[in-house]
């Protein structure tokens, strides 16, 4: 895969991903928004990816942003239309995504960038890292699902301040309030990314894909949760894979999972 703004390297069933503007702080622009789109589409019909590890170039940001220049003389059909083609084709892509999304956030994740991150299933941030949705000192308000997941992660009343007041916190303040699953040097970062998407690359495919389906229910208007759980659930039983585990369960020795 040969991207502009992006690079992109499969090594034992992981995705390395990294949005590469390293200069502009790895904002998102127009090119990148269609580069990362392409990637994501391509990684749930990839049998050689299991997992996606996310990431920026450099040590200063993952993401820190939109590219604002882009869109300064946009009208409001133009914004509409920005934000629900990327919220589908990126943000809602990822978190819909059969194989699961880490991001690992090693510096500034602002804006786009944050609502980036918050798209993936899993958040790993340097201790260095620091967020916030900036977009109400612009004028706007998050337009890639900010105000929504944020809600989900940390509460009604944090995600409304940390709109409102356009503040960034640190890692360690984040981690607190459930924005981030785990803090770590920043020399540590891929390693322990890689560490947690290597656990789960030991567990069975379709059982993984089932459970972020059924996860991703609890916020899906018009959906009940506990009976998209029954189904997937219910399912399972008829998968090669279920076999599998029980069986090495019962002999006591390691599951060798093949994705049937």
């Amino acid at each position: 895969m040969n991207y502009q703004n992006l690079v992109t390297e499969i090594r034992n069933g992981i995705l390395y991903l990294t949005i590469s503007r390293e200069k502009k702080l790895n904002a998102l622009n127009k090119e990148t928004l269609t580069e990362l789109a392409d990637v994501i589409a391509f990684v749930q019909r990839s049998s050689d990816v299991k997992c996606v590890l996310l990431t920026g170039a450099g040590e200063k940001a993952f993401v820190a942003g939109a590219d604002i220049s882009e869109f300064s003389s946009y009208s409001t059909e133009q914004g509409e239309a920005l934000a629900r083609n990327g919220q589908t084709t990126v943000f809602d892509a990822i978190e819909n995504s059969a194989k699961p999304f880490l991001a690992a956030i090693n510096g500034f994740a602002l804006g786009g960038g944050l609502e980036l991150a918050m798209a993936c299933h899993i958040r790993v941030g340097a201790d260095t890292a620091k967020m916030g949705l900036p977009e109400v000192t612009l004028g706007l308000i998050p337009g890639y699902g900010g105000t929504q997941r944020l809600t989900q992660l940390i509460g009604k009343g944090r995600a409304t301040e940390m709109i409102l007041t356009a503040e960034m916190v640190n890692a360690e303040k984040a981690e607190k309030m459930g924005l981030l699953n785990h803090v770590v040097p920043l020399s540590d970062l891929i390693s322990r990314s890689e560490e947690i998407l290597n656990k789960i690359m030991l567990r069975a495919p379709l059982a993984v894909s089932a459970a972020i389906t059924a996860v991703n229910a609890v916020y899906t208007d018009g959906v009940n949760g506990y009976e998209t759980e029954i189904a997937e659930f219910g399912k399972r039983f008829g998968n090669k894979d279920f076999k599998e585990g029980v069986s090495a369960f019962l002999e006591k020795r390691t599951a060798q999972f093949k994705g049937m």
